[in-house]
């Protein structure tokens, strides 16, 4: 194995095929030559995050969207909703159905006709996640007791696969939903609800059952940073390169009071110190406080549009 210590490139052109070069041979090694200088090869600091951006309602034909990026980490979030009854042992809340896809051109190491196989743990992750949080209030989603509720289909789309894919899939799945418009609906001659336009809703002859819950309340909103742990180092938010070439991988979870939700350790053969666990919260809080800020602002200017 070739020894990092004294690696000095020379300069120029060739300088650059030489570190491209040793960083396709040694990924480790080469990452491991940055992490001794506190730096990536990116230039952020180990725990320091992204840019990160927000577009709210990119997607006119759905009741809530948003679209999410995290560097080149690119999530789309879609929310449908249909009308459907209510089981009887729930009679006054509705559902939430999650659904993540990594489509072929996303990433390279996704292939045609096969599904990724991170896909359905994504979405698994998210609705636990949903749920657990308290971010949705399920009675909000009911229309007639017994008779009639929203079911929210949330549908997130990965578009580039650059890293934090959970990170990214959650922040769209939250904007969405704090972007979400409930549509009107009233009950018509046979006593069916129909949906009902912004152009009739006015007359008198019409009468929406739902038109004062228009928006979700939400009380909390759960956001996550995702981690390597690499021996001493943490690194924040990793590209997709350095989750390949380091494998212990810390998903942290906390609502906006910074409490925690959930804590995922996905792969690697390290068992983590409650000190380094201490660390990645620590991490977390400070994400969480540039996310909200980050929402806050995507919200204002669409009220603003």
């Amino acid at each position: 194995m070739m020894s990092t210590k004294g690696y000095k490139p020379e300069s120029g052109l060739a300088a650059e095929i030489e570190v491209e070069a040793y960083r396709r041979l040694f990924p480790l090694q080469y990452y491991e030559c940055h992490l001794a200088e506190s730096v990536r090869p990116d230039s952020r600091a180990l725990g320091r995050a992204r840019d990160t951006t927000i577009a709210l309602g990119p997607v006119p034909s759905a009741d809530g969207s948003a679209l999410v990026k995290i560097g080149d980490t690119t999530v789309l979030a879609a929310i449908k909703l249909e009308v459907m009854t209510p089981s009887i042992d729930s009679p006054d809340v509705g559902s939430v159905a999650v659904d993540f896809q990594m489509p072929p051109i996303c990433s390279p190491v996704v292939r045609p006709g096969r599904p990724a196989e991170a896909a359905p743990v994504i979405a698994k992750q998210l609705s636990d996640v949903i749920m657990s949080s308290g971010m949705i209030n399920l009675k909000e989603l009911s229309l007639i007791s017994g008779k009639a509720a929203w079911m929210a289909y949330l549908d997130i789309y990965c578009l580039n696969a650059d890293g934090s894919l959970f990170d990214a899939a959650l922040l769209s799945a939250t904007a969405a939903f704090s972007h979400l418009q409930i549509p009107l609906v009233s009950l018509n001659d046979d006593g069916k609800l129909i949906t009902v336009s912004e152009e009739v809703k006015d007359k008198a002859a019409v009468e929406p059952v739902n038109k004062e819950n228009r928006k979700l309340t939400i009380a909390v909103v759960p956001f996550s940073l995702t981690c390597i742990v690499h021996g001493k180092y943490i690194l924040a938010d990793p590209t997709s390169e350095e989750e390949s070439v380091m494998d212990t991988h810390v998903t942290v979870v906390l609502d906006s009071k910074e409490r925690l939700v959930s804590l995922y350790k996905a792969g690697g053969a390290v068992l983590l110190h409650t000190s380094v666990v201490k660390d990645c919260i620590v991490l977390a809080k400070q994400r969480v406080e540039e996310l909200s800020e980050i929402l806050r602002e995507s919200l204002s200017a669409m009220e603003v549009d």
